[in-house]
């Protein structure tokens, strides 16, 4: 065996043995490691390589897929080891494009809009939701839980995401994962690491100095795994450092298995494998999606390999334990799925509408335009096929409801479409929500007819729109003629709303000749009730943004996006604004947002403070503040917790170090304690390979977004150093962010 090699899986085993007491039944690393020593070669192979579950180029899947699913790993009956049947990914169970027929199942909205929800309880209760159909549609893996960093708003895939912040993308992310798993389903989190951007996702070459790494898209990973315990890591197409993500020692064997303490594997993306001697001792655990690969690596190559003497036999355990592992420590192993399972859409459709309701957030509201109140007599809906249903993303990802697609026959109707809106349609629930107020639709094709139409009425809403798939990026733009389209209607009607349905942040030239602006992302199956429930007041809005929303390109740390317009364009990125992402880049350069990270306004008002800080240690600090309504409507606020460094040193200004969302009725208050997770308050020294808390003062601020803080405290600390691997408890454990509430 190689020695670096075997000195590696030693302090991996080191750290992942769990302490079982004798009498205790067997621990699934137990398990795992006695059912490996009954495996021969050909049935560890058989559990670390994979298959897409669908026809491709000519060449078919094995017997036993789930047809027109993601993936397929045969199973050992011999051993009672279950298949893995793989279904994409984070808003439900998807259907690849290329089969005929389709899963119909319930979408959740976009991740970026569970994120703007602000709210980890509402996170679980989406994984669990969509795990259930997963189960219950015949899947034991579901390929979900993106959390790579919005470092651009044209990532074309940022809706399938969490934001910029670690501690916020890393917390919902990791409830949905759990809430996925509650259901003996094993839940990945993806796409490790640093692939935050589709342009040239398969050859481009991420270059970040890695402390600033681990502060920032590696932090956030953190956070989702201690929270979630992901079965499963998939590794993604990018290079980082010059290495493939796959094969990728640093960030498989150095920070995920060796600092994270991952005990799960790692599986590929779907074509993210190069080889097979360097993939497999750099971390890779099992190759997924053939024929998406050049070669099948990890099956006649990776035998080739071993009868060489290239990967030794301990390697080749240790990936198999791997596998049964998260089979065993999920349940998946010992609680078989049914392909027919019952489901109760209604309910399930119920729970894809909380979710939309609050992440919806309402950005600008001038003159109290909303909620429509009863004196509305007259409004005219324009544009976004709104008289049909709402917008999904697209790619791998899609989902595709009951009721088909409103608005079939967009373009493209192939990848990375189809064009999916969800029959949802924000009409038809306004008129029940409204039932007072005649409404009319105009489609928005002619700007000049739209305007003719929202002079005539009382208040004017646009639907504006923003396509978005894998595999591409976007303008931070509204698709086609829109911001025209606004302008005309604005200028007819100054009591006009655009409602935006979108990947991430736009421009909006328009911004200040419109009344209010709503976000509502992408609001999955039954996002135009929510729409509506939120326009006319049936609900409060409590969404707030995950993303910083840019002024203009201008603002970006790199204005003219790299690459050109293939996935598979070959360049380097430098990621010289290291873990400043999003609301920290705006800090540090000191500019003006169109509208900050974190901003969200709601129809009633908040009051933030007092608050107050304790320390014991460095690695105990609580924030005790108050949140209270000093409305007239029931509301929930969103408390958030930025600390800042006195003495400087820091990537930015100020850094999120903790959250709370909490329901207040009119006229109450409640006192919320927080413990801040160390790390937050921390840099990481990759050279000594540790965390390091500065001795000095740091001021702790309290408010609605990251540029409205209303209270703040200050806390002497001491000088503090923890280990690369520390963590809050055994993973899986709730992160010392999470708050707890008292009513006062």
């Amino acid at each position: 065996m190689h020695r670096r090699y075997r000195i590696r899986i030693a302090v991996l085993m080191a750290c992942a043995a769990p302490a079982v007491a004798s009498a205790a039944p067997p621990g699934p690393g137990e398990r795992a490691e006695a059912v490996v020593s009954k495996m021969t070669l050909d049935e560890k192979l058989q559990l670390t390589f994979g298959y897409f579950a669908t026809d491709w180029q000519g060449k078919h899947p094995p017997a036993g897929v789930r047809y027109g699913s993601a993936g397929f790993v045969p199973g050992i009956p011999r051993l009672g080891i279950t298949p893995q049947w793989e279904t994409d990914a984070g808003v439900g169970v998807a259907t690849q494009g290329g089969a005929q027929q389709k899963r119909e199942r319930t979408a959740l909205p976009s991740g970026i809009a569970t994120a703007a929800t602000w709210n980890p309880e509402l996170a679980f209760k989406g994984g669990r939701m969509i795990g259930a159909e997963a189960r219950a549609s015949g899947f034991n893996v579901m390929l979900a839980g993106g959390v790579d960093l919005a470092r651009d708003p044209r990532n074309g895939r940022n809706f399938e995401y969490a934001g910029e912040d670690p501690l916020l993308a890393g917390t919902i992310v990791g409830s949905e994962i759990a809430g996925i798993q509650s259901n003996h389903v094993i839940s990945t989190t993806k796409h490790y690491a640093l692939n935050d951007l589709e342009t040239g996702r398969k050859g481009h070459d991420v270059r970040i100095d890695h402390s600033a790494a681990r502060m920032s898209d590696l932090l956030a990973f953190q956070f989702a795994i201690e929270r979630g315990n992901p079965g499963s890591v998939m590794c993604s197409y990018n290079k980082v450092d010059g290495d493939f993500a796959c094969e990728n020692s640093w960030l498989l064997n150095d920070v995920l298995k060796r600092d994270l303490g991952f005990r799960g594997y790692v599986m590929s993306d779907w074509g993210a494998v190069h080889s097979t001697v360097k993939a497999t001792l750099n971390g890779l655990d099992q190759q997924s999606g053939w024929p998406f690969d050049e070669q099948p690596y990890f099956r006649e190559p990776m035998k080739a390999a071993i009868a060489a003497g290239q990967v030794p036999q301990a390697r080749i355990d240790d990936m198999a334990q791997r596998v049964l592992w998260a089979l065993y420590s999920t349940g998946a192993a010992d609680d078989p799925v049914n392909e027919n399972g019952p489901t109760d859409f209604a309910a399930h459709e119920a729970v894809s509408q909380a979710d939309a309701e609050q992440g919806i957030v309402l950005l600008k509201n001038e003159g109290g335009l909303l909620p429509l109140g009863p004196n509305v007599r007259r409004i005219v809906l324009i544009g976004g096929h709104a008289d049909k249903g709402v917008l999904a993303g697209s790619g791998s990802s899609l989902v595709y409801p009951r009721g088909g697609n409103a608005v079939p026959g967009l373009l493209p109707t192939g990848w990375p479409g189809p064009v999916m809106y969800y029959p949802s349609s924000p009409l038809a629930a306004l008129k029940t929500a409204a039932p007072n107020a005649p409404i009319i639709f105009v489609d928005g094709a002619d700007p000049a007819a739209a305007a003719v139409a929202a002079r005539a009425a009382d208040v004017a809403i646009v639907f504006a729109t923003q396509w978005s798939s894998e595999s591409i990026d976007v303008p931070m733009s509204l698709d086609g003629n829109q911001d025209a389209l606004i302008d005309a209607v604005a200028a007819a009607n100054p009591r006009t709303a655009v409602v935006l349905e979108t990947n991430a942040g736009v421009a909006m030239p328009w911004a200040g000749r419109v009344a209010a602006v709503v976000e509502a992302w992408y609001p999955g199956r039954a996002g135009g009730t929510a729409i509506a429930n939120v326009l006319t007041g049936r609900v409060n809005p409590s969404g707030h943004l995950p993303v910083t929303f840019y002024q203009s390109e201008a603002q970006l740390p790199r204005p003219v996006r790299p690459g050109g317009k293939s996935e598979m364009d070959e360049f380097t990125i430098d990621y010289s604004e290291g873990a400043a992402v999003g609301y920290k880049w705006i800090d540090r350069q000191k500019l003006q947002p169109l509208f900050p990270f974190g901003h969200g306004l709601s129809y009633t008002r908040f009051g933030y403070g007092p608050m107050r800080a304790a320390a014991g240690t460095a690695d105990k600090l609580r924030v005790h503040f108050n949140l209270s309504n000093t409305g007239k409507r029931r509301g929930m606020a969103v408390g958030q917790v930025y600390a800042a460094s006195v003495a400087g040193g820091w990537e930015a200004p100020k850094r999120l170090v903790g959250f709370a969302k909490v329901d207040l009725a009119p006229g109450q208050s409640k006192a919320v304690d927080l413990d801040v997770d160390p790390r937050l308050l921390a840099t990481f020294d990759e050279t000594a390979h540790v965390w390091r808390i500065a001795a000095g003062e740091y001021r702790l601020m309290l408010g609605a977004s990251s540029a409205d803080l209303r209270s703040n405290a200050s806390v002497a600390l001491p000088a503090v150093t923890l280990p690369a691997n520390w963590r809050p408890g055994v993973a899986g454990a709730v992160p010392a962010s999470t708050p707890t509430e008292r009513g006062e």
